[in-house]
């Protein structure tokens, strides 16, 4: 396994970690993810381990609570071999301090991620969302004081705009407060939106991506193509209504330049949009979920070989799209390019 720096923070993470949304089953999304209980995530944390996966994600709104109690159980007793990133913000309950990132809310959110993963520390936190409620402000100081008691490593966000994020760096520079080390972003060959703002911002200010859904939500399987319309089993018959939306042409585009270099390299469609995001800029981890131990070992399948760089243009241009504005100009009129050329 080939290991990153998290952006500009000196903890290292492996370019694939694990993520839980499988574990628990619990809700009308997390129970079409998966049903994963601590038997099975203890034996697929079991092979993550044997093959350098070190970094487990999850969240507490996870199945509610409960993924994060499975991984708890599942390394109970090799704390020390893991590194647990989880997530909070997004509502656990109607009341008032069940959701956002108050003071209040964030010190007991933490204490209960802490209780249910069984540990006294946790790697890496993350504010699940934007909480415009909250003053950025409060939001860094309650992180400088959740970090300088120990009970919180790093943290960062995901799905977080950029103006906010810059904000918030700024912030912690003007106190003195640790800086936003990570963002958990989604981004796949049918999804390049991070490219447009979040991914020149993480460049400059050394924040190092953690890739969620790389598979862009399971649409990049190799189960759907041109000629083969979404499965009757597949998870995104009940998950769509939360997916990022994807137009048709661009995803046969996607998937025609992927099974072209399937057959050109032995290698599954999966594994090849998986090696793809391992070389873009800013990417520090892609995070993969599996349902089953077949699913994961086809995954972690996507390291120890490269793309050439025939391979990746070929995807680059099948994925391509037009940022929008104001990003068109630099792509479209060469005095703009001039002027800020893309990273990717």
């Amino acid at each position: 396994m080939e290991y990153r720096q998290l952006g500009a923070s000196g903890l290292r993470v492996p370019a694939l970690s694990f993520g839980t949304g499988t574990f628990g089953g619990k809700g009308p999304l997390f129970s079409a993810w998966g049903q994963s209980d601590t038997a099975e995530a203890r034996r697929l944390i079991d092979i993550c381990l044997d093959e350098g996966v070190t970094l487990f994600d999850t969240a507490d709104v996870y199945s509610d609570g409960a993924a994060e109690e499975i991984l708890g159980e599942a390394i109970d007793g090799r704390r020390d071999s893991v590194l647990i990133s989880t997530k909070t913000g997004l509502p656990m309950g109607d009341g008032p301090q069940d959701w956002g990132a108050s003071r209040a809310r964030l010190m007991r959110a933490v204490e209960d991620a802490l209780r249910r993963l069984r540990t006294d520390h946790i790697d890496l936190l993350q504010l699940h969302a934007f909480d415009a409620s909250t003053p950025t402000e409060e939001l860094m100081g309650t992180l400088d004081g959740l970090i300088a008691s120990g009970k919180v490593r790093y943290a960062g966000v995901s799905n977080y705009p950029g103006w906010q994020l810059m904000k918030a760096q700024a912030l912690a520079d003007r106190h003195g407060w640790p800086r936003l080390v990570a963002h958990q972003v989604y981004y796949s060959l049918v999804g390049r939106a991070y490219e447009a703002d979040l991914m020149p911002l993480a460049a400059d200010q050394g924040i190092g991506a953690l890739v969620w859904s790389p598979l862009g939500w399971g649409r990049l399987t190799g189960k759907i193509g041109r000629d083969r319309p979404l499965p009757k089993g597949s998870r995104l018959h009940e998950t769509e209504q939360f997916a990022p939306p994807v137009e048709t042409e661009l995803l046969y585009r996607v998937i025609d330049a992927l099974e072209a270099i399937a057959e050109e390299t032995g290698k599954t469609v999966p594994q090849i949009a998986i090696n793809w995001l391992l070389r873009r800029p800013t990417v520090s981890s892609v995070i993969v979920g599996a349902r089953n131990e077949a699913q994961l070992r086809q995954n972690l399948g996507a390291v120890g070989w490269a793309l050439t760089a025939e391979q990746v243009a070929a995807l680059d241009a099948a994925s391509d799209v037009l940022p929008p504005y104001p990003h068109t100009p630099y792509r479209q009129q060469e005095g703009f390019a001039r002027l800020n050329p893309a990273l990717v």
